[in-house]
């Protein structure tokens, strides 16, 4: 009796796993990186109510991190600043440059200011400021080099494998805690970033925790 089904489809099964493989390693790969914090978050950079260079503020200034972001040292939570803030200069300093009105209708009106978050935990990881801070990791090593930018913007991914890069190798962004918010530190010459956060590591007794409990609670 003569074959119901062509010669081609003996192959036909064999075809549809191979095909599979395909579509499902280039899911796959599409997953891997279109949704890791890599391609979602990194390079973010919202408009914000108000224009607010850092480059001028920090730099031409010569304005501390804290002064904005006052609760960095002492809290889980980096604050923004409030307007009240912001009005302590610019009640006198630039206060009819029209960028700034959005902070003016804030403080006439007493409604907050809505800045746009740009640098986001999720809520299943745990990241305390100040702990960072106050064992000698600069805002630069999470944020970049603010102190640049006109506009702020995502950085780093902030991802899991990127934050445990860091808690292995904690010496590759230790610096002395009196240079932390000095954004432009370098290690001195004759002197290497390895052998300054390694002799750091080594006084502080500082071993980051690796394991799952150490950010999710």
């Amino acid at each position: 009796m003569a074959n119901f089904f062509p010669r081609w489809t003996n192959y036909l099964a064999i075809k549809l796993v191979f095909c599979l493989l395909v579509v499902g390693g280039a899911a796959s790969a599409a997953y891997w990186w279109y949704l890791t914090p890599e391609y979602m978050r990194q390079g973010y950079q919202p408009v914000q109510p108000v224009p607010f260079p850092h480059e001028i503020h920090v730099n031409e200034l010569g304005m501390d991190c804290r002064y904005c972001h006052s609760n960095v040292q002492v809290s889980s939570a980096s604050n923004v600043p409030t307007t009240q803030t912001c009005m302590n200069c610019h009640q006198e300093v630039q206060k009819d440059n029209p960028k700034l009105w959005a902070v003016k209708q804030s403080w006439e009106t007493g409604q907050p200011m809505h800045w746009v978050r740009i640098h986001q935990i999720p809520d299943f990881a745990y990241f305390n400021h100040a702990v960072h801070v106050n064992r000698g990791i600069s805002c630069v090593s999470c944020h970049g080099d603010v102190n640049h930018m006109d506009v702020v913007y995502q950085h780093e991914p902030l991802s899991m494998g990127w934050c445990l890069n860091c808690h292995r190798h904690p010496e590759e962004n230790l610096r002395p805690i009196n240079q932390v918010f000095n954004l432009d530190w370098k290690p001195s010459t004759g002197e290497s970033q390895e052998q300054i956060g390694t002799e750091l590591k080594k006084q502080w007794n500082i071993n980051p925790p690796q394991n799952c409990a150490g950010c999710h609670r």
